[in-house]
């Protein structure tokens, strides 16, 4: 049992969580328009939920202004609403296949709106963090109880997947303090 504990795969699993973050905010673009900021927009489609790029093409035709081009017409609504409702702000006016999406110019409430949506994301790539630490602690219990590892290792071993857990954590804090920066620069 002491085999399928891993801190190496404790790690990784923990820094998908912070590559998952890195790629969230960098759709929150501060300045020009960008295709990726729309790139977490999930739809409600055909039954299940979809990320947008496979419903639809988003294209920039003017630096505050996203074009989003609905590949299935009857999906038009749909795409409308998840990008309203999606919690960046947007507000879509559709034209047919074409919706399009004007973005606001950033002033100072809308920066804050920003970096609440970062701090957002940062709490779900720490909780996903926790949920990793959490496993890793459960398999370190069961190991010690099923006897396949002495209580002096699990104790040191789990100091291991605190650290790793609190490294992890120190990162998120550092990655989202920098983009609220970003954000909050005028």
């Amino acid at each position: 049992m002491a085999e399928e504990f891993s801190l190496a795969d404790l790690k990784s699993r923990m820094n998908k969580s912070i590559v998952s973050l890195k790629d969230e905010l960098a759709g929150l673009r501060t300045g020009r328009a960008s295709a990726s900021l729309l790139e977490p927009v999930q739809v409600e489609a055909y039954g299940s939920r979809m990320p947008l790029n496979q419903v639809a093409t988003v294209t920039v035709p003017e630096a505050r202004m996203l074009s989003v081009q609905v590949w299935d017409r009857s999906m038009a609504s749909a795409v409308e609403k998840a990008i309203r409702d999606s919690g960046l702000g947007l507000n879509p006016a559709a034209e047919g296949q074409v919706i399009r999406v004007p973005l606001p110019e950033l002033n100072e409430e809308r920066r804050r709106e920003l970096t609440k949506v970062a701090h957002n994301y940062a709490e779900q790539a720490r909780v996903a963090v926790r949920h990793v630490r959490r496993d890793g602690m459960d398999l370190l219990k069961k190991a010690e109880k099923d006897g396949d590892m002495g209580q002096d290792e699990a104790r040191s071993q789990s100091e291991l997947v605190q650290k790793a857990t609190d490294e992890a954590v120190s990162e998120i804090d550092t990655i989202v303090a920098t983009k609220e920066k970003e954000i909050m620069q005028v």
